[in-house]
């Protein structure tokens, strides 16, 4: 049988419940941590879609030569841009890697 002392213990520990699980609801948890290194050296050769466009044409450098394929575009985009919400839903491509500013995808030939 329990003790009034250790039912008041129980029923204080459910209320308290409620409570705590509501806070930790409201702590957001950290997305991909952010690339404290500075951007590597990038060439650019033009926007991707148009002479406009943020999403860029990439070209090799020390930093990008694992990246590029002869059957695939190498294209930049400033990361978390409209540019780079329209990039993806048109291609439907995930982002291969990513620096402190731009994330990069591979985009194969038409």
């Amino acid at each position: 049988m329990m003790t009034p002392i250790r039912f008041k213990r129980l029923k204080a520990s459910f209320a308290v419940l409620p409570a705590a699980l509501f806070v930790a609801g409201c702590i957001e948890t950290p997305g991909e941590i952010a690339i404290s290194e500075p951007d590597p050296d990038l060439v650019f050769a033009r926007g991707y879609r148009s002479p406009s466009d943020e999403c860029q044409l990439v070209g090799e450098s020390a930093f990008t030569v694992d990246f590029l394929d002869d059957a695939a575009d190498l294209v930049a985009c400033p990361t978390g841009s409209s540019a780079m919400e329209t990039l993806i839903a048109e291609t439907g491509e995930q982002i291969i890697t990513q620096t402190n500013s731009f994330s990069f995808f591979s985009l194969a030939h038409h």
